[in-house]
């Protein structure tokens, strides 16, 4: 089976350009979620891990290198298990398979995904750094003072929670609060901070 892998950011994004060619492809898997989610932590991630298990696919074809990953170490790693299973990645844009046609791995495409999968990484990076930028600037004005009212947490402390760390990144990238509360299981209340937080530091 001829796999066509396809990832958004957010609900309200559209696919269109990573799917103008279907037809060719026998089975479609779609992720929403940020790139920097491990690919088997996905949804569609752990679809197809459990459909190569069954071998029932022989093929992946991915847009582009950033759809697969922002995460260079969890792109190389992601090849790497389908290279060992004998299943080829084509990177539609860039016109990159992992595999040659007889099956070896193909060196040249390993070195290009490798610089490619750095940029998306830095990409990912400097977005990280400009949150961090930002809840520094909040700090030095003193909107982050001591333990939230009713709680036995500091705002740092809070910030520093996975789940609202993810939260934050959904709503920097453009999520509205109602997608973010499905993806993370935050409560509504508790994003709506977030948000306040996040328009203190713009």
């Amino acid at each position: 089976m001829n796999l066509l892998y396809t990832r958004i950011s957010t609900v309200e994004q559209k696919n269109d350009r990573q799917t103008q060619n279907a037809k060719d492809f026998d089975f479609i898997i779609e992720d929403k979620c940020s790139g920097a989610t491990l690919f088997f932590e996905r949804d569609g991630g752990k679809r197809i891990e459990k459909m190569v298990s069954k071998k029932q696919v022989t093929k992946i074809s991915v847009h582009q290198i950033d759809r697969l990953g922002r995460n260079l170490l969890d792109i190389l790693n992601t090849i790497a298990f389908f290279n060992k299973k004998g299943i080829c990645i084509h990177f539609i844009q860039q016109g990159i398979k992992t595999l040659n046609d007889d099956g070896t791995e193909n060196p040249i495409s390993k070195m290009i995904i490798s610089v490619l999968g750095v940029v998306a990484e830095m990409e990912r990076n400097l977005i990280k750094e400009r949150q961090a930028e930002g809840v520094a600037i909040a700090k030095a004005n003193g909107v982050y003072k001591g333990r939230v009212s009713g709680t036995k947490e500091t705002n740092l402390d809070f910030l520093n929670k996975p789940k609202v760390k993810k939260a934050i990144d959904y709503l920097t990238s453009g999520m509205k609060a109602v997608e973010v509360n499905k993806l993370t299981g935050l409560h509504p209340n508790t994003i709506t901070k977030i948000k306040k937080i996040i328009l203190s530091i713009q």
